[in-house]
C-alpha cells in the first residue's frame, strides 16, 4: 500500500513544474511569458487566417487604387516585404526564447519523474529483499519442521517396537 502511494504522488506526468524550479536565465519572468503566448499565437489557425487577410487586403488595396492615387505600397510591395522581415526578426526570438523555457520545464519534470523512479526501484527493491528474506525464513523453518517430524514419526517407529517387544516379552498371567 506504502509503494502504491509513493508510486502516485511521485509519477504524474501532467504534474506542471512549480515556479520555484524556474529560477533560471529563462525563468518566471513577465517577457518569458509573454513570448510563450506569442510563440503559441503565431502558430494558430486565427493568426494564419488574419495574417492572410491582412496581406490580401493590403495587396488588393495598393492594386486596385493606384489609378486613384491612393496606394501607397505599389508592386513589388517592399513595405509588406519590409513589414513581413520585421515580423520575422521578432517572431524567430521570441519562438526560441518559448523552445528554450519549455526545453527547460521538461528538463526538470524529467528529472523529477527520474527521481521519483528511482525511490520507487529502491523502495522495491527493499521490498522484494524483504520478501526474500521471509521465503528464506520459511523454507529453514519448513525444512526444520520436516526434520522434526522425521524425527517424531522415527521416534514413534522406536516406541512403538519397544512396547511391541515389551508386550512378548510378559508373562501371561
Amino acid at each position: 500500500m506504502a509503494l502504491r502511494n509513493r508510486a502516485s504522488e511521485v509519477a504524474n506526468p501532467s504534474a506542471q513544474p512549480r515556479h520555484a524550479d524556474m529560477h533560471s536565465a529563462f525563468g518566471n519572468d513577465a517577457f518569458g511569458r509573454l513570448a510563450e503566448k506569442a510563440a503559441r499565437f503565431f502558430g494558430t489557425p486565427q493568426y494564419i487566417v488574419g495574417q492572410t487577410i491582412a496581406v490580401l487586403t493590403w495587396v488588393l488595396l495598393n492594386a486596385t487604387q493606384l489609378h486613384l492615387g491612393f496606394a501607397w505600397d505599389v508592386y513589388p510591395f517592399i513595405a509588406l516585404n519590409l513589414l513581413f522581415s520585421l515580423q520575422a526578426a521578432y517572431a524567430a526570438p521570441l519562438i526560441l526564447l518559448a523552445q528554450t523555457r519549455q526545453a527547460e520545464r521538461d528538463k526538470l519534470h524529467s528529472e523529477r519523474i527520474e527521481k521519483g523512479h528511482s525511490r520507487l526501484e529502491r523502495a522495491a527493491k527493499a521490498e522484494t529483499d524483504k520478501l526474500v528474506d521471509l521465503l528464506t525464513a520459511n523454507t529453514e523453518l519448513t525444512r526444520q519442521d520436516k526434520e522434526l517430524t522425521e524425527q517424531v514419526a522415527e521416534l514413534t517407529k522406536q516406541i512403538h517396537a519397544l512396547l511391541s517387544q515389551s508386550s512378548g516379552n510378559r508373562p501371561s498371567s
